[in-house]
């Protein structure tokens, strides 16, 4: 399933990062870089501070030390509402969905990021916004054709099972049209038909919409059928890098899972 990228641009840097809440190190002077096109994963036991590595690149928190670039842009100059309009997406952990909303409208509000229209043609409803918006619904559809999820474009949230919850979050990220996607426990409390769909979906999403994926994951038969690199990290540091291979029977890696 795994596509080589040869000779890939960096788009994501990120140098002696280091996150502190009080006296406790959530990551320690740790460095990684995203290449474009790639799929990336970040594995490791609970508390080995992967999520907070989004986070601190999303700028959901701020770093104690450390630079980030996505290209050539410093994104800790930045407020975490710019990152969207860089071209960075993510999910999260726990569901963020508006419950009373449907699917289709909580697919729209990833077009918000776009141009809106002016004020005086929202207050008009020019049919230059038409057009605004007949643009936005296009690429939402063609977002709910990719995920399958014609069946519930108009159902409300609040109604909806677990796993399409999910893939309405992934679909609303896409909708960004993200340069870089970060997917954070994607499969968690998925079953495991959900997962190997999850695993097609990241796949069509790197090589059809070319978009780069960085995922914190559990799921290590996920992880083995999309990643084409492994990071693993423990007690804020990275322990092990390569391909899945080599990090699930690196002796560092078996140590921190099973705690020997």
């Amino acid at each position: 399933m795994n596509t080589k990228i040869s000779s890939p641009a960096t788009l994501l840097t990120v140098k002696n990062l280091s996150l502190q809440f009080g006296g406790v190190q959530a990551i320690a002077d740790l460095s990684l870089n995203t290449y474009a096109g790639e799929v990336l994963a970040i594995i490791g036991p609970n508390g080995a501070g992967k999520t907070s590595v989004l986070n601190a690149v999303t700028r959901v928190f701020d770093p104690s030390g450390g630079q980030i670039y996505f290209k050539d842009q410093d994104l800790t100059r930045l407020q975490r509402h710019q990152i969207a309009k860089l071209g960075i997406a993510r999910t999260f952990q726990n569901i963020e969905l508006f419950e009373a909303a449907t699917v289709l409208d909580n697919l729209l509000l990833g077009r918000n990021r776009f141009f809106q229209g002016h004020w005086w043609q929202q207050v008009l409803h020019t049919p230059a916004l038409a057009r605004l918006e007949e643009e936005a619904r296009a690429e939402v559809e063609t977002v709910i054709d990719f995920l399958d999820l014609t069946a519930w474009r108009n159902a409300p949230i609040s109604g909806l099972p677990y796993g399409v919850r999910k893939v309405v979050e992934l679909g609303r990220a896409i909708c960004t049209k993200p340069e870089l996607l970060f997917l954070d426990e994607p499969a968690s409390g998925l079953n495991p038909e959900e997962t190997r769909d999850l695993a097609f979906w990241i796949d069509d999403i790197r090589n059809e919409l070319g978009i780069t994926v960085v995922m914190v994951e559990h799921d290590m038969s996920l992880v083995s059928a999309v990643a084409d690199r492994v990071i693993c990290m423990a007690q804020g540091r990275i322990l092990a890098e390569g391909t899945p291979a080599e990090v699930q029977s690196n002796p560092l890696v078996v140590s921190a899972y099973l705690g020997a």
